[in-house]
């Protein structure tokens, strides 16, 4: 069924183009045939306005730097952020850690790999000087074969969920409870731990009201996405969209 925007139709050509620029091992269907059909609307909403120039990435980029404005935030809106999640903010943080995976794969009995994961942390919490050997022939993480060790991690080097639970147990034990993150359930034991030095306000103010104003730009062109799908005649499609004015 073709998809057609506007009496415009969408051709099989610009759909092999754009699966060509997406990862070769993730071909979603929906998800190209959604980025055409928003491209297309935002190129004939800024030939509408007149918008002149060159190349379409670039009227997109002026279409939407004239549709959508978000103010700068303000130092209350900056300090609210840096008070809430302070840990974003520290330099010089760092663990010593090790760990054993229970790597989650398909088709593998969850309970049952949680209920032996929790018999081998309860057993290791008894016998902590065990771990290097339990996890040389039970971790499904190469760094098994060194007992476990991932030497020294630093923020943003881990996995979040991981990252989180490290930062946030004491030095020099074994966490009482599994660890999980999108590759499994983890043991995990702290060596060192150097919480780092917490960045001023004033030293981070600025990045801070970047990254909320870039929040807040890119809900707001959401907005204005779906207000340009729910005012198009569409078919070939069904995509969410909304008739009310843009919320900025």
């Amino acid at each position: 069924m073709p998809v057609i925007v506007n009496d415009y139709e969408l051709t099989d050509a610009e759909m092999a183009q754009e699966l060509a620029a997406r990862d070769e091992q993730e071909p979603d269907l929906q998800a190209a045939m959604t980025t055409l059909v928003l491209r297309r609307l935002l190129l004939e909403q800024a030939q509408q306005l007149g918008l002149q120039e060159t190349g379409e990435d670039a009227r997109i980029e002026a279409l939407l730097q004239h549709e959508v404005h978000v103010p700068l935030p303000d130092e209350e809106q900056c300090r609210r952020h840096y008070q809430a999640a302070p840990e974003r903010f520290r330099v010089g943080a760092l663990a010593e850690v090790s760990h054993i995976l229970f790597q989650v794969t398909e088709g593998v009995d969850l309970a049952a790999l949680r209920l032996h994961a929790e018999a081998v942390l309860a057993e290791l919490l008894v016998h902590p000087q065990r771990f290097a050997e339990v996890a040389e022939i039970a971790s499904n993480c190469p760094s098994g074969a060194q007992g476990g060790s991932l030497g020294q991690i630093t923020r943003g080097t881990c996995v979040p969920e991981f990252e989180k639970a490290v930062f946030a147990a004491q030095a020099d034990a074994i966490l009482p409870r599994l660890v999980e993150s999108r590759f499994g359930l983890h043991i995990v034991r702290l060596g060192r731990k150097f919480d780092g030095e917490l960045l001023p306000f004033d030293a981070v103010r600025e990045n801070i009201a970047r990254a909320l104003q870039r929040a807040s730009f890119d809900r707001a062109v959401r907005q204005y996405l779906q207000l340009l799908v729910g005012r198009a005649c569409i078919s070939g499609i069904d995509l969410p969209g909304a008739v009310t004015p843009l919320v900025q």
